[in-house]
């Protein structure tokens, strides 16, 4: 049974995500352009080294000491998703928290998984005032069809940081 939680300082270890499979094949992306939605082929292979999946857990110790979240989707003693609340609001009139993170393991797809931690996320941005989630959503189709039945629509108010991290990202937002 998945078990959806909101972590604590005191509930990360460096090797947290050591069997995490972060896998994910792209052969079609969506682009948003002129305000339509365009389907293009697009080959690339997205996988975390074990030197990256570090990087992520040490994100998620500063994430929290700064006051954001971390949720995890834990399948007995394996986690089988996370999402990331960063700090802070943003935007013209501060409504904006980014999810920077969403992902479910390769192997626990298409099981809700995503949707219980989308939904805890939204849960967890209201409770800390914001309005909308913002995300810099990856390119691939699958992950763009996830999103939009979430509910998300393309960002009214683009913010520049989170678009040039990764300039093939999506910008999308959704209402609380």
């Amino acid at each position: 049974m998945i078990k959806i939680r909101v972590l604590s300082l005191n509930d990360l270890t460096p090797s947290m995500l050591n069997s995490f499979d972060r896998t994910q094949h792209t052969s079609r992306v969506l682009t948003y352009e002129k305000g339509e939605w365009q389907e293009k082929t697009d080959y690339f292979e997205d996988a975390w080294s074990p030197e990256e999946k570090r990087t992520i857990t040490d994100h998620f110790y500063k994430t929290i000491e700064s006051g954001g979240t971390v949720i995890t989707a834990e399948d007995g003693p394996h986690i089988a998703g996370f999402a990331v609340l960063e700090p802070g609001l943003f935007g013209k009139t501060a409504v904006y928290q980014e999810l920077s993170y969403l992902h479910t393991d390769r192997r626990k797809r298409g099981r809700g998984i995503g949707r219980r931690l989308f939904q805890k996320a939204k849960e967890e941005a209201g409770a800390a005032g914001a309005e909308k989630l913002y995300i810099g959503a990856h390119p691939a189709t699958e992950t763009q069809h996830f999103y939009r039945a979430m509910g998300c629509v393309p960002a009214k108010e683009i913010n520049e940081t989170i678009y040039l991290r990764e300039v093939r990202d999506i910008q999308l937002e959704t209402d609380l």
